[in-house]
């Protein structure tokens, strides 16, 4: 990925979590170490195909961490990298902006 990074950091950010799912998959991660069911079951309707393909995207750009235990059946659980989670004040500024922006909606 790093030598594909466009020159605008904007488009950066969005190259790596402009996707709807990313962004609801680092901020349910936000708040802890998860297993795959409990993220799966965090976002209705995302396939497993999807949250499969999006996690190994994350965790290739070095924003997300796999951890797999030894045992039968084997457990996995995702993290944050700290990487992933500098990106905590940019996820609460786009909660709150869309809070706003929903209360503005419903005063119209």
């Amino acid at each position: 990925m790093k030598n594909h990074l466009p020159d605008c950091p904007v488009e950066t950010t969005l190259s790596l979590i402009g996707d709807k799912w990313k962004v609801l998959i680092v901020w349910e991660l936000l708040s802890g170490t998860k297993r795959f069911g409990i993220i799966k079951k965090a976002l209705p309707g995302i396939s497993q195909k999807v949250l499969t393909h999006h996690l190994r995207d994350l965790e290739a750009n070095g924003l997300v961490n796999r951890k797999v235990y030894a045992e039968v059946p084997p457990k996995v659980e995702y993290s944050l990298t700290e990487l992933g989670l500098s990106l905590k004040p940019i996820l609460n500024v786009m909660m709150q902006w869309g809070q706003e922006y929903k209360a503005k909606i419903s005063m119209d």
